[in-house]
């Protein structure tokens, strides 16, 4: 009775100084993670870092949020740098299921990092190559739904590569593809097998015709369209003017009239 007595008190004992420095990692690693992650959103803000995201396609997607773009990349530096704070505390008690799996969370982070860098890239590629056609073609009837198309494909495409970085594309991307590359070819198939050769080769023979009588149409457009050169002009005119209005503002002075 005594020697179980005796074992429970140093167990406890032994306890109590590894339960303490827990609670002042955790508390002291988590003000400090909470300051980093302001720090970070403050110097997004001041960068126009909303702005350039907004500019790259992902505004329509945060319009539902109530968080902006530097925001979130505040939230995800936050819990990251706490992954790390959760580890190194619960490491005070020595090897342990909870440390193990913060530490796979902690490496799986750098491919969410990139996969997110590659999302925001694809959005801005997107939203530029679909300026450049609308501004190009945006006189013709079909313009605007070439653009938006081209847009969609190509922010698809960083999608697939985005959900490739992270380890999940072999088993969610490629069913869909399979899908899809499987209705078209039925479709094919069956059209082609159930008689539709001909009626398909009279609307080719059209869609060339269409396609011959456009093309001077095109070149016209094409010809009369501003350049990428000046679409970046104007583009960084406008964000100049965005940076200087917010600091007029702050500065208590007022635009010349």
């Amino acid at each position: 009775m005594k020697d179980s007595l005796l074992a429970g008190l140093t167990a406890v004992v032994t306890f109590v100084p590894k339960l303490l420095a827990f609670l002042a990692i955790l508390v002291v690693g988590l003000l400090i993670v909470k300051a980093i992650a302001k720090g970070v959103e403050k110097v997004l803000e001041r960068v126009g870092f909303d702005r350039a995201v907004e500019r790259g396609g992902i505004k329509k997607a945060l319009e539902s949020s109530k968080f902006d773009a530097s925001d979130i990349v505040a939230k995800i530096v936050y819990y990251a740098l706490a992954l790390f704070v959760l580890q190194l505390a619960f490491g005070v008690f020595g090897p342990n299921p909870i440390s193990d799996l913060i530490t796979r969370i902690i490496a799986f982070l750098p491919a969410l990092v990139v996969a997110i860098i590659i999302v925001v890239v694809a959005a801005a590629i997107a939203a530029a190559v679909k300026t450049l056609i609308q501004g190009t073609l945006g006189g013709l009837s079909y313009g605007k739904t070439l653009a938006n198309v081209a847009s969609v494909f190509i922010l698809f495409l960083g999608v697939v590569a985005a959900l490739n970085q992270i380890g999940v594309a072999t088993t969610v991307t490629t069913p869909v593809l399979i899908a899809i590359l499987a209705t078209v070819a039925g479709v094919i198939v069956v059209g082609a097998g159930g008689g539709l050769i001909k009626p398909m080769q009279a609307r080719w023979e059209s869609y060339l015709s269409t396609a011959e009588q456009e093309a001077p149409k095109i070149r016209k457009h094409a010809a009369s369209a501003p350049s990428a050169k000046d679409i970046a002009a104007r583009a960084a005119a406008t964000a100049r003017t965005q940076v200087r209005t917010p600091s007029a503002a702050a500065d208590g002075s007022h635009p010349s009239r």
